[in-house]
């Protein structure tokens, strides 16, 4: 008989980087207030967790990150402004954000890594599973890579990390994982992990991209988790050593994602990020694809 897992409610989003790629814009703004089209990255990131029924959410900030919580918070102001003008479209896109998820923040204080980041979530999580959504992954709301995550840790306990194949030349980008298949196609089990493996010393294709459901053990293994590449403490290294358990925190699974990601921490991929997004707008798609035939015409030809 399977034992009833315990319902996973609450979301850990790590958002204390300096984003220092986009310099000078990130100067004085946080990179997860960037605009795509109309809205802040991290918006997005934020409405998947709430989309997967999670509604409580853990920002892990750091310092100059103020905007972030301004952003989910209520501004009678605006509100008050818009309401006079009678202009109840955007009144209710300016509460959307406010009215997403029940929202907490906490500082990381000195940047140790990604792991660290994770650690700091501990108080609030407690012993329960949680998720980690990096606010620099956006996934398409219309494949629910976290819902199918969360399934698949309910189902098989431990953690589960998300997978996509990778050409092999920009494996050394990423963590990357040893891999056996499951009797599911888009389920498999982790043996190990490297994070961000040298040229020809990678295991597999398959790397991990910023959407993670883990066990409590996490934890303790996080704490006893040395510093690693960059002099960091990786959660890739936490999760190396609990692949390896059956128990007490493992196994870990990966869900291999063959779907629509934008890696908004890339500059490019960020600029693909809007046009994509901007094209399959109802209200700017039209107008806007035309442009953008228009521009590439134009270009071509010179």
């Amino acid at each position: 008989m399977t034992q009833a897992r315990t319902r996973i409610t609450k979301a850990v989003i790590p958002a204390a980087g300096l984003g220092t790629r986009f310099l000078p814009a990130t100067k004085a703004t946080p990179k997860e207030m960037l605009p795509v089209v109309d809205k802040p990255a991290i918006q997005y990131v934020v409405e998947e967790a709430r989309a997967a029924n999670l509604g409580d959410v853990l920002m892990i900030t750091g310092r100059n990150k103020r905007a972030l919580e301004d952003h989910f918070d209520r501004n009678y102001e605006l509100e008050e402004a818009l309401t006079r003008k009678g202009d109840e479209s955007r009144l209710a896109r300016v509460r959307e954000s406010s009215d997403l998820a029940t929202m907490h923040y906490v500082r990381q204080g000195d940047p140790k890594g990604l792991g660290h980041a994770v650690l700091c979530a501990e108080p609030h999580v407690g012993d329960q599973p949680f998720a980690v959504l990096l606010g620099d992954d956006l996934i398409d709301p219309r494949d629910p890579l976290l819902s199918r995550m969360i399934d698949v840790q309910e189902r098989f306990g431990g953690s589960v990390i998300a997978l996509m194949e990778v050409d092999p030349g920009q494996i050394h980008l990423y963590g990357c994982a040893a891999i056996v298949p499951t009797g599911e196609d888009d389920v498999v089990r982790v043996t190990d992990l490297v994070e961000k493996p040298a040229a020809g010393e990678a295991p597999s294709s398959y790397a991990i991209i910023g959407r993670y459901v883990l066990d409590p053990a996490v934890f303790d293994a996080i704490k006893k988790t040395p510093p690693g590449r960059g002099g960091e403490i990786q959660l890739t290294d936490a999760l190396r050593e609990m692949s390896h358990r059956d128990d007490d925190g493992g196994p870990v699974h990966g869900v291999v994602f063959t779907g629509r990601r934008y890696d908004t921490g890339d500059r490019a991929d960020y600029l693909r990020a809007i046009v994509r997004l901007a094209c399959e707008r109802e209200d700017l798609g039209p107008d806007f694809r035309t442009w953008l035939r228009s521009y590439v015409t134009e270009e071509m030809q010179d």
